[in-house]
């Protein structure tokens, strides 16, 4: 029996990654469905490619345009933010992906976990604004959240038992500017932040990487998807991004997963859950990586760590807040309107503007905390530049 996939996202660097292990395997899955925001040339070459019966376009002028080019196959179009709900509603559907980018993978998840499906998870965002209601909803639910994160899919894969665990440890490759000088930093440009050393990746996530952000999403993501207090989360830099998190146990064993930096391999190992399946990836080879280095984050030279680490303390409508606050800072530096230092500045002035609530929310709240993220990131920029 072939598994039935829905994958959120499918033009992104994930996206496309995950057709490519679904290639590995064609008697193992059928893609019930595809979605992405605009990009309708690649969308209808992976329709036709993989015969996808259902897609949806973000971008409703853009799904018009598409229904009509898919119209000889039969392909049913989709079309706006609801046709992103559609999707993971279809009965058929036993895992989406989500692999959207930013907060707009929350709704999608809550719908599809309402509705009963297992979530593979490769939006960290989603956790990182609602953390408390999404996992709630899982257990309500009994569905399981498969993390494709390449450190959360290792801590994963190395959890036992979390009653015995001492401390989970995250590691990040410290980006392009590990040992770059405080005040050269000023002079960074979009080109290149966006040369990752290691990791080859769509340009958001690229930059938070060179700030550390991404660190401290992953952080609260952590804390969501295992269950563990922040103060049992380290972060350690690792430059070879070989080992892809570990976790100490309460014994003082430290469990790691190691592998070649490879997103198609935390992608397939979700796909296939229980399971392993065998691919034609190269092994690691030991010899040939030499040395393995750690470091501490430098919390002075990349302060969004901190920034992250604070607001998962501080809970509430406050991690929304800075993911809003980080994405709109972000296309803003990508945009060349403010400096690759003015990103944590922005993100730190609109947590002390935000008046965070706490406790269960619901998911408008957390939305609406979002918006208000937005909005005043927008404003701090406007009247600055």
């Amino acid at each position: 029996m072939k598994k039935n996939i829905v994958i959120l996202g499918s033009t992104g660097s994930i996206g496309r990654q995950a057709l490519e292990v679904i290639g590995w395997h064609p008697d193992s899955f059928q893609i019930l469905g595809v979605a992405a925001q605009q990009n309708i040339d690649l969308l209808e070459e992976q329709v036709r490619t993989f015969q996808v019966p259902y897609v949806a376009v973000e971008d409703e002028a853009a799904a018009k345009i598409l229904a009509g080019r898919l119209q000889d196959i039969g392909t049913h179009c989709l079309a706006g933010p609801e046709g992103l709900l559609e999707l993971v509603r279809l009965a058929d559907a036993e895992l989406i992906l989500v692999a959207v980018s930013g907060v707009a993978g929350l709704r999608p998840t809550m719908e599809a976990i309402s509705c009963g499906k297992h979530i593979a998870l490769a939006n960290k965002e989603t956790l990182v604004s609602g953390g408390s209601i999404v996992m709630e909803a899982a257990r309500n639910k009994g569905i399981q959240i498969i993390p494709v994160d390449s450190e959360h899919s290792a801590i994963f894969q190395c959890l036992n038992n979390t009653k015995d665990v001492e401390k989970l440890i995250v590691t990040g490759s410290g980006g392009p500017f590990r040992k770059m000088l405080r005040e050269d930093l000023d002079q960074v440009t979009p080109e290149m932040a966006l040369r990752h050393p290691t990791w080859q990746m769509g340009s958001k996530i690229t930059i938070d990487s060179a700030t550390l952000m991404n660190k401290g999403l992953e952080i609260i993501e952590a804390r969501w998807l295992f269950g563990i207090d922040y103060e049992h989360i380290q972060v350690v830099i690792h430059p070879q991004s070989i080992v892809h998190s570990l976790v100490e146990y309460s014994d003082g064993a430290v469990l790691a997963q190691l592998g070649w930096p490879d997103m198609r391999v935390p992608i397939q190992y979700a796909f296939f859950y229980p399971e392993r399946q065998g691919n034609s990836l190269p092994s690691l080879d030991l010899i040939q990586v030499g040395q393995l280095t750690f470091e501490s984050p430098d919390l002075d030279r990349f302060p969004c760590l901190r920034l992250a680490q604070e607001a998962g303390k501080i809970g509430g409508t406050m991690t929304a807040v800075l993911n809003a606050a980080n994405e709109v800072a972000v296309q803003a530096f990508l945009g060349n309107v403010v400096s690759f230092t003015a990103i944590p500045k922005l993100v730190n002035e609109v947590m002390n503007l935000h008046s965070p609530k706490t406790g269960k929310l619901a998911l408008e709240e957390i939305l609406d905390a979002d918006r208000w993220g937005r909005a005043c990131t927008r404003q701090l920029i406007k009247t600055r530049c």
